[in-house]
């Protein structure tokens, strides 16, 4: 097990404040916040052209250490600035035609519905949902009657924003494939808490982002894509990083999944990027989800305990996702409350999830997402503001 001690003195306002929102933007640890600085401090007294040159290998490093996390190759991963950015980029390269199917789960993430609404609209495609099953996952029963070879790509989200469950990934890939169908994983809310590995999963791509439980900063994501897909699917937008103009009319996409990438990025939220990862490797994914895990389990049943608080976690399988309401209190109310006893959750609303909780009947719920470096007590301090509030 990880030194909890350590962890918390490399996260100031861990110290300060009940922070139960990684789900949103994580507290960055020490080392992520110096790694940042230091390179903007840097650019500062010879520009970004050579404080960027300066730091190749470690850049390239960043990709090697993703890549290590989800059980992958450097030359898979393509650094981007966002999940969302990340996804799209993958969804828009994906040949789509008059009459064919995309497949999305019900806790779809708005951004990733809206895109594939609009793709379908403008090619003739069709966009389905997948039913949830009584448990709140996927279900698999109904998502295999639902699979032929008219599906072109499925959409996961292996864990939601508004809620604590995890999807079965593994499951829903073995379907798809046996239909050629591609599987995208959307791993926002999965990775840095939950351990991820592509090879076991046997997804076609995955995208994530690394402000929420990587504990990196804002302006990060990543996307993995199987190597062979890399060089068959062309990008919906280019750039000289991404291609090479090769002549007069004439360009060359990048080889790999560089193709997926821009020249123009923030390069000290990189390396910073890299340095999260590298902190979460020295602890242990397997120790992080086994923490998390046990924080979300203790505060859902303390959460039950309180009068007129409902839990809405639903899944047979867990995340460190706890969603909740107060009879007779708006989220927007309880969140206010909570930050004014420095408790830190926030709201998710049913514009977000949009499918999901209309069919739950819900517009909104607080959100509390208790990453490693929370203890025991200061969960207890959550719940005691909330009986005060």
């Amino acid at each position: 097990m990880f030194d909890l001690d350590r962890i918390r003195r490399d996260t100031p306002a861990a110290e300060t404040t009940v922070f139960l929102d990684s789900a949103g933007s994580s507290l960055p640890p020490t080392p992520v916040v110096e790694t940042a600085v230091a390179h903007l401090r840097r650019e500062a007294e010879v520009g970004g052209y050579r404080a960027a040159n300066e730091r190749m290998s470690d850049l390239a490093g960043v990709k090697s250490s993703i890549a290590t996390l989800i059980g992958a190759h450097a030359s898979d991963i393509a650094l981007s600035d966002s999940a969302t950015r990340a996804w799209s980029d993958f969804f828009y390269s994906i040949p789509l035609a008059e009459g064919d199917r995309v497949l999305l789960c019900e806790v779809e993430y708005a951004s990733n519905a809206i895109a594939a609404l609009q793709r379908a609209e403008a090619v003739g495609a069709v966009v389905e949902f997948v039913p949830s099953d009584p448990s709140g996952q996927i279900d698999l029963d109904a998502f295999e009657k639902m699979l032929d070879d008219s599906v072109r790509v499925v959409s996961l989200v292996h864990a939601p924003t508004n809620g604590g469950l995890v999807n079965p990934a593994r499951e829903v890939a073995e379907l798809a494939h046996r239909h050629d169908a591609l599987v995208l994983l959307d791993a926002c809310q999965s990775i840095g808490q939950i351990r991820v590995d592509v090879d076991e999963l046997g997804v076609d791509a995955l995208s994530a982002t690394g402000r929420k439980w990587l504990r990196g900063p804002r302006g990060t994501g990543f996307l993995y894509m199987r190597p062979e897909l890399a060089t068959t699917l062309e990008p919906p937008a280019l750039d000289l990083h991404s291609a090479q103009w090769t002549g007069e009319n004439d360009f060359r996409l990048a080889p790999d999944v560089t193709r997926f990438e821009f020249w123009e990025c923030d390069v000290a939220a990189r390396l910073a990027l890299g340095t999260a990862v590298d902190y979460l490797l020295d602890i242990g994914i397997d120790d992080v989800q086994e923490a998390v895990v046990e924080r979300a389990e203790y505060l859902r049943a303390a959460l039950r305990g309180v009068g007129g608080v409902t839990v809405h976690d639903l899944g047979e399988r867990k995340s460190g996702i706890v969603s909740f309401t107060v009879d007779g209190k708006a989220p927007i109310d309880v969140r206010d409350a909570l930050a004014q006893r420095n408790v830190t959750v926030t709201v998710s609303h049913r514009r977000s999830t949009l499918v999901d909780m209309t069919q739950r009947g819900l517009d909104a719920v607080v959100r509390a997402s208790p990453h490693y470096f929370v203890t025991v007590e200061q969960l207890d301090e959550m719940v005691a503001a909330l009986r005060a509030s």
